[in-house]
């Protein structure tokens, strides 16, 4: 076993070493000049015999040279990295993003640099300018829903590189953007309910001021609309502004208190985002009120618990790691355009979202919970 371990080690000590071009040449037999001018692929390569070259791709594999991509990035003023700029890593909505992200940029042998800026414009202003610093060739830039009153656009247009915004919609002609069909998603949900029976409904609204909100409602009020659905004024309520993502817990626990205090009858809840369902489905729990069987709830995103809550949650799924990934392909087309010196417009790409149904909704089969 000692031997082993010694062996072990010393490869690992030869693995740790820096190989240079000087060693390839060393070993190879031939200049350094020539051994650069084959790792590097440089123009005058094509006039090298294929068999120097192949000598010195075998020696250069023997001793393990890796290339210096740095030292290389300042000659070529390419770095291979993206910036991304989560706002609030804490939001469950952040990590399937993420990995669509991660997944497209490492197809496309770009490095991601991830900066979480916690909802601070400030810190936002520093990251930017340490990306910058840092040459990185495009932004993605992770607006969650608490996307509130950072307004960051002037910042990244003035950046002058491929930029694309995920979870807010732009109407912007520098930066790109990705979003979730909102509108679409919460006429979904609706009709979802209504096909079940449900024609009492109460509703929790996002803040006001947050970009989702507004085209959620409008899907509401459209549906409604159509089938001559009323909705009860008293039954409809509104998160209040928050910067803490797991705050939309507590929030949807107050809020469905609030709903159920108002003695007026309902048999169904459609909350703003999942956090806010469980929130509400707790709520009902602590009151003696049944889910899906005495009150059916349904939430938007399909965050992970969804599937492990109890009961699992019926909910508008935002195809979140296609998000990542369609961000991804937008930058990396952007900085193909930069290299090429041709225009590349911003793309403004709006996804559609899908209905995930679970346990946590089902059919009316009697009165309201009884208020």
């Amino acid at each position: 076993m000692g031997g082993l371990d010694n062996r072990c080690l010393i490869a690992m000590v030869k693995r740790s070493t820096i190989i240079t071009i000087r060693d390839v040449a060393k070993e190879s037999g031939f200049s350094s000049t020539t051994v650069s001018i084959v790792l590097n692929n440089a123009p005058l390569a094509r006039y090298i015999p294929a068999a120097t070259k192949k000598r010195i791709e075998k020696s250069a594999k023997k001793l393990g040279y890796r290339p210096n991509l740095f030292a290389r990035s300042l000659r070529s003023k390419r770095t291979h990295t993206v910036g991304v700029m989560v706002f609030d890593m804490t939001d469950p909505f952040c990590t399937l993003v993420l990995r669509g992200i991660e997944n497209s940029l490492y197809q496309a042998s770009y490095l991601p640099i991830l900066t979480d800026v916690h909802n601070e414009r400030g810190r936002f202003e520093r990251y930017l300018e340490m990306l910058l610093d840092r040459r990185v060739e495009a932004l993605i830039v992770l607006a969650n829903w608490l996307f509130v009153d950072i307004d960051v656009l002037a910042d990244l247009e003035q950046s002058s590189i491929p930029t694309v915004m995920i979870g807010r919609e732009l109407k912007n002609e520098s930066v790109s953007s990705v979003i979730v069909d909102n509108e679409l998603g919460a006429h979904a949900a609706l009709e979802h309910l209504y096909s079940l029976g449900h024609r009492r409904i109460g509703f929790i609204r996002g803040p006001k001021t947050l970009a989702d909100s507004a085209p959620r409602w409008r899907g509401i009020k459209s549906f409604a609309k159509t089938v001559g659905l009323e909705l009860d004024p008293k039954l409809i309520l509104d998160l209040p502004e928050s910067r803490d993502p797991i705050s939309s817990f507590e929030a949807g626990y107050k809020l469905t208190e609030e709903l159920l205090k108002r003695r007026r009858a309902f048999s169904a809840i459609v909350a703003f985002d999942d956090m806010t369902a469980f929130g509400a489905i707790r709520a009902l729990a602590k009151s003696g009120i049944r889910v899906p069987e005495q009150c059916s709830v349904i939430g938007f995103d399909d965050v992970a618990a969804c599937g492990l809550y109890t009961p699992p949650l019926t909910t508008i799924r935002q195809p979140m790691e296609a998000m990542g990934s369609a961000a991804a392909e937008i930058v990396v087309e952007g900085i193909g355009a930069v290299l090429e010196k041709r225009q590349f417009a911003a793309v403004h790409r709006k996804m559609a979202p899908e209905l995930a149904v679970r346990e946590s909704t089902r059919t009316l089969l009697s009165n309201p919970h009884g208020l």
